[in-house]
């Protein structure tokens, strides 16, 4: 899956900056405890966006794009605001970058989106068939 993640990421978002790699990849997904879960709903988004708003991916590097799709998804599925939430700090922390780079990437993203994250189960369904397949 990591493959794939990183091969969509730089082809979606192909800015030479900050060019998504496995490494980073593999950092983050385990210092942020990234589920399988929330790596599909954040290919979700992700294609989302690229129908929706194709100038945003043009605008960010595909690591920055790794990091915040991923941190939205899992806050999304797992932060209720009582036990399981992570900040954005620590977010930050496995991603490499500072706080306030990612309250920035956040609310970007979030714009780019149109805060759209509901997230039909089929969709889901779909992006765990093309993973398979």
């Amino acid at each position: 899956v990591l493959d794939i993640a990183v091969e969509l990421l730089q082809k979606v978002a192909p800015s030479p900056i900050r060019r998504l790699q496995k490494k980073y990849v593999s950092h983050v997904s385990r210092e942020a405890c990234i589920s399988p879960c929330s790596m599909m709903l954040a290919l979700v988004y992700i294609e989302r966006l690229r129908h929706r708003n194709p100038e945003y991916l043009q605008q960010i590097s595909s690591s920055d794009l790794f990091l915040i799709s991923m941190m939205v998804a899992s806050k999304y599925l797992y932060d209720e605001g009582e036990e399981e939430e992570v900040f954005n700090d620590e977010w930050g922390a496995a991603g490499k970058v500072d706080v306030q780079t990612v309250n920035t990437l956040e609310m970007n993203f979030l714009s780019a989106i149109d805060w759209s994250l509901y997230t039909d189960p089929r969709e889901l369904f779909e992006v765990l068939s093309w993973l398979e397949g």
